[in-house]
């Protein structure tokens, strides 16, 4: 599998906010956000070539029980990404997986919650919706949101493709905080507001 990076950090966001966490990055994305955090992860030929077992034995040393697969996109890798989470489930971990929402992620579903990201309007992209149905209790959505129009999007989502699982409204780093703050107060929709803990201190 072709990895950018792996390294230990706490969990800037989604329902494990706040904990330590091994992060395995994977190269490749089929998405090009505007407002990407890790656009060295876009290119599918970045990165180093290493099999599961290698992965797993670098997971094992940082001697962390939470694990979070992330990107790039992830899930375009989706044999290794299955068996290494298969694996990891099996020897206790609590396995994590981030995903842009436009790969069926039901294969990984036996062994890793899934924290689907809907793309909004400001990033320039676009999610496949249909996936939402799939969310379990055990998964998370999150919508990260610039201003206005992205918080109309994720309303009318919400509204019309309901989602199980933990829902989170995030700002974009460098938006207005207070105002999506307040539109997450009045909209009485059940979410909760959740900035990016990883931007503001610098980590990984």
């Amino acid at each position: 599998m072709q990895i950018s990076e792996i390294f230990g950090s706490l969990q800037g966001e989604g329902r494990h906010q706040g904990r330590p966490t091994t992060f395995v990055r994977l190269t490749g994305c089929n998405l090009r956000c505007t407002w990407c955090d890790t656009p060295a992860s876009r290119d599918a030929g970045a990165g180093a070539a290493m099999t599961v077992d290698a992965v797993l034995d670098r997971i094992w040393r940082m001697k962390r029980r939470a694990v979070c697969i992330t990107g790039g996109e992830p899930l375009l890798q989706m044999g290794e990404v299955v068996e290494m989470s298969r694996r990891l489930h099996r020897m206790g971990y609590s396995v994590e997986i981030e995903t842009n929402g436009t790969v069926d992620f039901r294969p990984v579903q036996p062994f890793a919650s899934i924290c689907m990201d809907v793309k909004c309007p400001s990033s320039g992209q676009k999610s496949d919706l249909a996936l939402l149905q799939h969310t379990r209790d055990a998964d998370s959505v999150k919508f990260v949101v610039a201003g206005e129009e992205d918080l109309a999007f994720a309303e009318k989502i919400l509204t019309h493709c309901p989602a199980r699982g933990e829902i989170f409204v995030s700002p974009v780093y460098g938006a207005d905080e207070r105002q999506i703050a307040a539109w997450v107060l009045e909209a009485d929709l059940s979410v909760r507001f959740q900035i990016q803990l990883h931007r503001y201190l610098e980590m990984k």
